[in-house]
């Protein structure tokens, strides 16, 4: 996002930008109340009263402890997986309904040793630490990326935003 945000600034430097950070399991909500006016979303999200543009995809990355059996290679499989266990990307919470609700406080929880997640790889580069390793996994489904706005919502400056995010974001 942070490429689409200096394309619009240098197009319109008259124009204040501000991003909103929102919580992974309720990523819609600074739309819905107002908080922001475009969302950046990963997918799945309720969709109901948005205009959503596909932006892309990105690949899912196990983050398990960096002393993790598995953590040696260089790729997985979701066979891989099996055994271990999984926190949940819906709830962050682990299968045993341990672990923290954001995910610097998953990421203490798996690095500690306590399951490994599957999560999109801007997620990972976002909470790299050197207790942590990420590995791809190459047959678990990509994550679809898009801008949002409020179905309602036809502003100028907004169609602006979203051409330029869009194509900027297209690219990258």
């Amino acid at each position: 996002m942070s490429d689409a945000i200096r394309a619009f600034s240098s197009r319109r430097p008259d124009v204040e930008t501000d991003v909103v950070p929102a919580r992974w399991w309720e990523q819609d909500a600074p739309l819905r109340d107002g908080r922001a006016q475009v969302g950046y979303l990963r997918q799945p999200f309720d969709d109901s009263g948005l205009h959503t543009i596909p932006i892309g995809h990105e690949p899912r990355v196990a983050c398990m402890p960096a002393a993790h059996p598995l953590a040696c290679r260089g790729k997985l499989a979701s066979a891989d997986l099996r055994g271990p266990r999984r926190t949940s990307a819906a709830s962050g919470c682990s299968t045993h309904r341990r672990g923290g609700r954001l995910h610097l406080k998953r990421s203490s929880f798996i690095a500690s040793g306590h399951g490994i997640a599957l999560v999109p790889l801007s997620v990972a580069r976002s909470y790299s630490r050197p207790d942590l390793a990420h590995l791809p996994v190459t047959d678990a489904p990509r994550v679809g990326t898009c801008l949002a706005v409020l179905a309602d919502r036809r502003e100028k400056l907004l169609r602006d935003f979203l051409q330029i995010a869009t194509a900027t974001l297209r690219h990258t």
